[in-house]
């Protein structure tokens, strides 16, 4: 598994953490060194980006973890 992908999996057990009702879609690859991230749950759906370094370094710096985990708080808070 790339780099890429252990950080798409560590975003995905974080959200599952937060709400296991929530889907994810996560694109396979970033358009301009971002990711576009599509949180649905029941009928809403929000998106939000993220950039590629941050989903790289996501399964192994704790301050990317805390940045990743307070957008998503947020951004769940308001599906």
């Amino acid at each position: 598994m790339d780099e890429l992908e252990d950080g798409k999996q560590k975003f995905l057990e974080i959200v599952k953490t937060l709400d296991a009702s929530v889907e994810v879609v996560i694109p396979t690859t970033p358009s301009r060194s971002l990711l576009l991230i599509s949180l649905t749950k029941g009928p809403n759906r929000k998106f939000i980006t993220v950039h590629e370094d941050d989903m790289l370094d996501l399964p192994e710096e704790p301050g990317v973890q805390t940045k990743v985990t307070t957008l998503l708080q947020e951004t769940l808070e308001t599906l």
